[in-house]
């Protein structure tokens, strides 16, 4: 074995095991293993659990948050003001920043991000550009996936197909779309037909923005109906998925119910993304201002896949954020109600097994042997207990090799500040004597 964690917790039902890992695969998962490992890391206890996901989260956007600060804290005003930031973006200052998320993550015990950089006549390609290099610096510490991502919509904004076409000879790994961000309904099912046919040209998933809004009474932000029928239509079930979705939270049940089987009918993964959505929500409700998050509940019950992501990471659309899947997750099981043990069982599963389904690693993916050794060892000694105590990532593995290290140490100083006393008043004394 070229490493054998020793004496971890997978399960709380189960006795602790040994994880074995060789040739970046895990090797072996039992009580015990007899070989020996040219590393070993002994868990004393600690909970194991396969990499996060995050599935929907903009580097090239992140820590902008002092760079113009929202006033009003609006979605229009999150956009202007990122436009006007966007047509200043340098280089170096894009890495830099993207850097920044990419180390939390990593830290936090991520993997994969699936990242969406701007595609358009404003920034041009550096999101993409700055992605793609990215993603060769940090391909020993994290996978990330590249989204063609249109903000400003395709239909009114000339030149975006060009630079999407560019974008995936670059690299780019997955077809971007913002249907909402369009003058009318019927150039929303443009944008829709556009992602859907670049898509199928280069064989590559969707992953689009839909839906973002608090209620749904404009057609454009209820788009996931035609988007469903798409992705039947072109055959295209479990390579899809939509970003927010959350004006279906405004449908009355019986109007909600048709919608979901349809999702349920296409494989459509929904990523929740309840930082940004619940901080941009709900802005105009004078009482009862609404929670501004998918129906993730009804979603979920309805057999539609969901998983949850960061998104943003201190900018306008989100002014806060550590790219902590733990953080986010605690948030959304408080926002859902999803506080009974199986429930805290679930959204774990969101940014780990769920999360791996939408971006289609699956098959490749999990606390298993034979599988990649994407895992992590948290500083806790009880499963149910990760989604609680957010505890320091102990050790976190990519492909099998120790991608980063977190060690706190606390101490309850139930006699240091007698101790300290004591010291002070020896020094005080000392001191007058000499005098």
């Amino acid at each position: 074995m070229d490493m054998i964690i020793r004496r971890v917790r997978i399960d709380d039902e189960k006795p602790l095991v040994d994880i074995g890992i060789r040739d970046g695969r895990i090797a072996a998962i039992e009580e015990g293993i007899e070989a020996k490992g040219a590393e070993e890391i002994d868990a004393e206890g600690r909970v194991a659990l396969p990499g996060f996901i995050e599935p929907h989260l903009h580097l090239d956007k992140a820590f902008l948050h002092r760079r113009m600060p929202a006033r009003l804290g609006t979605l229009d005003e999150a956009i202007r003001v990122t436009g006007i930031l966007k047509a200043k973006q340098e280089r170096k200052d894009v890495l830099e920043r993207s850097r920044r998320v990419l180390d939390m993550a990593i830290s936090s015990g991520t993997t994969l991000i699936r990242a969406h950089p701007d595609v358009d006549p404003i920034q041009n390609l550096i999101g993409v550009e700055t992605a793609i290099e990215l993603r060769d610096e940090y391909r020993d510490l994290i996978d990330l996936q590249i989204v063609a991502f249109p903000q400003e919509g395709i239909l009114k904004t000339p030149g975006v197909v060009e630079l999407m076409e560019k974008a995936i000879e670059l690299g780019a790994d997955v077809v971007g779309g913002c249907p909402y961000n369009e003058i009318s309904w019927d150039d929303t099912k443009k944008h829709i037909d556009t992602v859907f046919a670049m898509a199928m040209k280069h064989d590559l998933p969707v992953d689009m923005h839909a839906d973002f809004s608090d209620d749904a009474t404009d057609q454009r932000f209820m788009s996931a109906e035609y988007i469903a029928r798409k992705t039947i239509e072109t055959g295209y079930q479990g390579r899809v998925a939509l970003g927010h979705v959350t004006s279906p939270a405004a449908l009355e049940p019986e109007k909600l119910k048709p919608l979901i089987a349809l999702l349920q009918e296409a494989d459509i993964a929904i990523i929740t993304l309840p930082a940004t959505d619940l901080y941009l929500g709900g802005r105009k409700d004078v009482v009862n201002q609404r929670r501004g998050v998918t129906p993730v509940r009804a979603l979920r019950a309805g057999g539609v896949n969901v998983a949850y992501s960061s998104n943003n990471v201190r900018n306008a659309f989100t002014p806060f954020g550590k790219a902590d899947p733990l953080v986010i997750g605690n948030m959304l099981a408080h926002l859902i109600q999803f506080g009974t043990p199986d429930h805290q069982a679930e959204i774990l599963k969101m940014s780990t097994t769920d999360a791996a389904r939408a971006v289609g690693i699956n098959k490749d993916y999990g606390l298993a042997v034979g599988k990649p050794a994407d895992l992590m060892i948290l500083d806790t000694q009880v499963v149910a207990d990760a989604l609680l105590d957010i505890p320091a990532r102990s050790w976190v593995f990519k492909r099998g090799r120790i991608a980063a290290v977190t060690k706190h140490e606390t101490r309850i100083c139930r006699t240091c500040g007698h101790a300290h006393e004591g010291a002070h008043r020896h020094a005080h004394e000392k001191a007058h004597s000499h005098a």
